[in-house]
């Protein structure tokens, strides 16, 4: 602990904080989600509403607390797939080359083409609205960046000795992409485990403003500050709340992802880590 960066412990303790919060909002939060606890709307923070009520009169900490599980657990399982997805194909892609590549290669190439927003928008737009389909969506079209930066990772690292030596001992790629090719290459992977996390936080919010991200009775940031965008007008900061956590987030989890970059590639060196 005494070699961490004071940094990354921000980083760690804000993020674990915010995952913290997630975890146990059902146990925390002072009011269901969905309860209209005042008749006012965007009341004032006060000892029983600590950050007041939204555009209908429900308690605003009890919805970020709530936003903070549904958006944090979502980005979660998008990242995961898409890691999971991009890395593997990634990886394969490298190893087997040929036609495999080629395919794999292109086909990425031309999802990746298209902007993922416009591509979200399309697809959500015409499947029914839930948490699995949101996922899947972030974390597929996502997962074309993370092969883009696995393959690359990969090509270089196939061509080392330790490599082929394993090639040469009849290892099949399983082995080659999981037990050569992994350990070699997670100190670019978890430096974009950050970044594409962040991005999956902002995608979510982003579809929510939209209108075709989490869908009520569910709260997300990015739908808080949707419903409470038109307090601004009248001076209400309660859009300014969950936009404020979002920006927090990202930057106590690039905090973290910096140093962990900073300590794999620290301890990798000659046939891995």
């Amino acid at each position: 602990m005494r070699r961490i960066p004071l940094s990354a412990l921000i980083g760690l303790a804000v993020t674990g904080a915010f995952f913290a919060v997630a975890l146990t909002a059902q146990w925390i939060a002072p009011h269901p989600i969905d309860e209209i606890v005042s008749p006012q709307i965007w009341a004032p923070r006060s000892p029983e509403f600590p950050l007041g009520t939204d555009s209908i009169g429900r308690d605003l900490l009890s919805r970020m607390i709530f936003g903070c599980q549904v958006t944090i657990l979502v980005a979660t399982a998008a990242t995961v797939l898409s890691f999971t997805v991009g890395s593997v194909l990634g990886f394969l892609a490298a190893t087997a080359g040929g036609w495999v590549d080629q395919i794999l290669s292109r086909a990425n190439d031309l999802i990746m083409a298209i902007p993922s927003l416009i591509l979200a928008l399309v697809i959500l737009s015409v499947t029914p609205p839930g948490i699995v389909t949101l996922v899947l969506v972030i974390g597929l079209l996502d997962a074309t960046r993370v092969f883009r930066l696995a393959r690359a990772v990969a090509a270089d690292i196939a061509v080392m000795d330790y490599v082929e030596a394993a090639r040469l001992r009849g290892e099949g790629k399983a082995w080659v992409i999981f037990r050569e090719i992994l350990p070699n290459a997670l100190s670019p992977l978890v430096a974009e485990l950050g970044l594409r996390f962040i991005f999956a936080v902002l995608f979510i919010s982003t579809l929510s403003f939209l209108g075709l991200g989490v869908q009520p009775p569910l709260a997300d940031w990015g739908g808080m500050v949707k419903e409470n965008a038109a307090g601004l007008v009248y001076g209400v900061p309660a859009a300014l709340v969950p936009s404020a956590a979002i920006a927090v987030l990202a930057i106590s989890v690039n905090l973290v992802a910096d140093w962990i970059l900073a300590r794999t590639t620290s301890l990798k060196g000659g046939r891995g880590v």
